[in-house]
């Protein structure tokens, strides 16, 4: 039970709200008891709520590891000059072979087989200045 004071247009009233429910309240104003029906509008958020569709969960056959089939390409890690090339195309290398020289950053540096092949293709020639993320040789 909770009580109020209201004063409208300069009179003073005592309200007590007995019970509340749905949108019924039964009140006593100044002793006398009334049913009142409350109309309360519903406020909107400011934040919008967002709703996440629901994931599938995956198949058998995307869960599965897939093997690349085709070229490899090694590319540069920094920007450089090509120092020197030490395989030729058609070469067979394996992982950990040393493929190139190159100087970056006044440091010469290896570029090193990722992987077991052979070299498809070279796409420099010493001499040449490689960007970082240019391809230097395709291993297939």
């Amino acid at each position: 039970m909770k009580k109020f004071k209201f004063t409208i247009r300069g009179n003073d009233y005592d309200v007590e709200v007995h019970k509340f429910e749905d949108n019924i309240a039964k009140v006593e104003v100044n002793g006398t008891c009334y049913e009142v029906e409350v109309h309360k509008q519903v406020a909107q958020p400011k934040t919008p709520v967002l709703v996440r569709q629901e994931v599938p969960a995956p198949r058998r056959s995307e869960t599965k590891i897939k093997k690349s089939i085709g070229s490899f390409q090694i590319k540069a890690p920094l920007p450089g000059n090509i120092m020197q090339v030490l395989v030729r195309t058609g070469d067979e290398v394996k992982k950990g072979d040393k493929l190139l020289i190159y100087e970056a950053m006044k440091m010469e540096n290896s570029i090193l087989a990722e992987k077991d092949g052979s070299v498809a293709a070279i796409k420099v020639q010493p001499g040449d200045s490689v960007l970082e993320g240019d391809v230097l040789i395709e291993l297939s």
